[in-house]
């Protein structure tokens, strides 16, 4: 994942390593050789398999891969790449949906933190190195002598980088189901502090007095963690979708419930994923499951079809992070091999009708497998709605979004357009149903089709877009940290 790098006002400045500029070498691989720092070109054995995306649909030759072990490696890097005037990229776990780990162009420097694995609690501050996987993260901070847990995605894979700094969602990408950040918040609103490297080499350390986002280098997180829970409730239902009629008025009646502060609070997280046949109507119960089952369940249900199945079971943390995943959750340090071939796009709504014409007519006839994903964001108790203060300045705008909307679709063997097509349709039926509303987007859920000024509209309110551009000018006014959707100058 690329970092947009949400900052908090650093206390310190630790110059590291700082050597003449005037003894750099022009050439940016020269340069990194006479720093000792490993690198990978596209004329090295190992370039090929260190360069490929997470999207194969996006493929993108940087101009050099670095792979540090030290900070004095990183800092060093930066500082070549600067004098040679090229863009660089930090890259986490790699799973940008619009390859923006690779730059999101030809001819970046991209910075791999593979080598920083490290996680330690002290005093419920996890201490996480900015390559660490969500998988090793999870399973890092629980295996303590008193376990712990954050909000986070479920998918093992993904980098804490880009995960954590664009808002951190616990939800669901297919079998992702899980959603702890109703009940704790984003990931991104749980960091108490950064270890950074800036666009001119030096280190610095961020304590969270004041929250802006820009492109940095961040090698380790601070995050103040919560006790994890000893028993959690995963379930599962699955409503039979009989007509358009049917679709709009089920979704209209679980739009209800998520607003009915009688039944719903902090503890429950729901999402539903429709297609043109059914509902599946999931999520998690952070309380008892008798108090889920017996008054709960009646008013989700509460006219309803019928479900074709149902489950719900109680499960401890790591038990339901991996029933959720549906695999292991402990990831190879180095080697990660997973990989896709798709488009997405996200909608953040206030309040959501129907769009189930669309996925009727459509849906059955797509050029593609795809799947859609309603997460529930707001609501009674959502601490995404209202966050710690300290997180109320960060770069995430659409705290009062009821639901997040996700749109997906594999683009393996048609034409991508018609894939573009397809998914735009499904966003454009939610807006079009809505008008004069204004909309948001997680951004996450990139997508590169969009232009920077598309972008930079959907992924942040005016306010908070003026504020990156002034940190911008301030920390990198160079550019060094860039891709093509990044703040502009």
């Amino acid at each position: 994942m690329y970092f947009q790098f949400m900052s908090l006002l650093y206390s310190a400045s630790l110059a590291v390593g700082v050597h003449s500029q005037n003894h750099r070498p022009n050439n940016l691989v020269d340069c990194l050789t006479s720093v000792s720092v490993r690198i990978s070109v596209p004329s090295s054995q190992d370039f090929n398999l260190l360069s490929q995306p997470y999207n194969l649909r996006l493929q993108y030759t940087p101009a050099v891969i670095v792979l540090p072990t030290t900070i004095q490696q990183i800092s060093d890097s930066v500082r070549c790449a600067s004098s040679s005037g090229t863009k660089v990229q930090a890259r986490s776990g790699g799973h940008s949906y619009a390859s923006y780990s690779l730059g999101g162009q030809n001819g970046t420097m991209v910075i791999d933190l593979s080598a920083f694995n490290d996680v330690y609690v002290h005093g419920g501050i996890a201490r996480v190195d900015g390559g660490v996987r969500l998988g090793n993260l999870a399973l890092g901070i629980y295996n303590q002598t008193s376990p712990r847990a954050l909000p986070h995605g479920v998918c093992p894979g993904v980098g804490t980088g880009g995960h954590a700094t664009h808002g951190g969602y616990f939800t669901h990408t297919y079998r992702l189901e899980g959603y702890s950040s109703r009940n704790w918040g984003l990931m991104m609103d749980t960091i108490v502090g950064l270890d950074v490297v800036l666009s001119n080499g030096s280190f610095v350390h961020a304590a969270s007095s004041r929250l802006f986002e820009e492109r940095q280098t961040v090698t380790k997180f601070y995050f103040q963690t919560q006790p994890a829970p000893s028993s959690i409730v995963n379930w599962v239902y699955t409503i039979p979708i009989s007509s358009v009629n049917v679709a709009a008025s089920s979704f209209l009646h679980i739009q209800n419930f998520a607003r009915n502060a009688s039944v719903v609070d902090s503890k429950i997280g729901l999402g539903v994923s429709p297609s043109a046949s059914s509902f599946r109507i999931s999520g998690v119960y952070y309380g008892d499951q008798e108090d889920f089952t017996s008054r709960i369940v009646p008013e989700l249900l509460r006219g309803l079809p019928t479900p074709t199945s149902q489950s719900a079971q109680t499960l401890d943390w790591i038990s339901s992070l991996t029933q959720l995943w549906g695999g292991p959750l402990q990831q190879p340090l180095t080697g990660y091999s997973a990989h896709d071939n798709f488009y997405a796009k996200s909608i953040l709504l206030a309040a959501l009708t129907s769009y189930f014409t669309y996925i009727a007519t459509n849906g059955t006839h797509a050029p593609q497998p795809w799947f859609s994903e309603i997460n529930l964001l707001g609501g009674p108790g959502s601490r995404i709605n209202d966050p710690p203060i300290a997180a109320s300045n960060a770069a995430y705008s659409e705290r009062g979004a009821l639901w997040v909307v996700q749109h997906y679709s594999e683009v393996y063997s048609s034409p991508p357009q018609q894939v573009f097509n397809f998914v735009n349709g499904l966003n454009s039926a939610l807006e079009n149903a809505m008008p004069g509303t204004t909309f948001g987007g997680y951004l996450n859920y990139v997508d590169p089709e969009l232009s920077p000024d598309q972008s930079h509209r959907l992924y942040y309110s005016q306010e908070v877009y003026e504020r990156l551009v002034r940190i911008k000018r301030e920390v990198d006014p160079d550019n060094i940290f860039s891709n093509p959707q990044s703040v502009g100058m």
